[in-house]
Parts: structure tokens; sequence; C-alpha cells
């Protein structure tokens, strides 16, 4: 199972990450801007935001660490199973997440590795 702890260390190289709450949940927010949250009904579930055609994708992949509720129905955002996914899809998930909620100018200043990444997210 994936910890919160590891949750926050797959980020923790990506510039202004800081912990908070969303929700009343932990939560990972880059300026301000919520990107992920544990989520209230299942300490094993993370929210994770997303663009709907990436979300659309996991879902259709058939890989159980991905679900959905209806309160997300219609939002950009996947529902991951922290007891079944594969730590490095986390980190590219959360990566994209972080890079949909920072602001332009911050995220030119992600790590060199993480631009990369990006370009395989697409």
């Amino acid at each position: 199972m994936t910890t919160w702890a590891e949750v926050v260390e797959a980020v923790s190289d990506l510039p202004e990450v800081t912990e908070s709450t969303w929700y009343r949940t932990p939560a990972l927010t880059v300026r301000g801007r919520g990107f992920a949250r544990l989520c209230s009904e299942s300490e094993a579930a993370l929210m994770v935001l997303c663009e709907t055609a990436k979300k659309k994708a996991l879902l259709a992949s058939g890989n159980p660490a991905y679900f959905t509720t209806e309160s997300y129905d219609g939002y950009g955002a996947v529902l991951v199973d922290l007891d079944r996914v594969d730590p490095q899809e986390l980190r590219d998930l959360l990566f994209g997440a972080w890079h949909l909620a920072a602001p332009d100018a911050l995220r030119a200043s992600a790590p060199a590795a993480r631009q990369e990444d990006r370009t395989r997210l697409d």
C-alpha cells in the first residue's frame, strides 16, 4: 500500500508543493491550488486532478487502481486506490495534476527530468 507520506515524497521535487487540507482531509497544493487529496470516504483512496480525457482512458483501461464515484462524474479528477496503484504510475499522475494546477510561470521551473515525464503523459 502506498502511504500518504509516500504520496508527499513523490512530489517533493516539484516547486512550491505544500501539504494542506481540502475538505478537512490531507491535501497537496501548489500556490494554494489543490491537486490531490485523501478522500474522506476511504483513507486508501486519493483524488487526483487530471484532464477528462486522461480520466476516461484510465477508467477504460480496466486497471482496478483507478475508479470514480458519482460525486466525481463530469469532473476532471480520478480516484486512485493506494492499495493497488503502481508507484511510478502514481508519480506520473501526480506530476500531471501538479502541472494542471501550477501557474504557467511555475511549470517551467519543474525539474528537467519531470519535464521529460510530461511529454510521456500527453
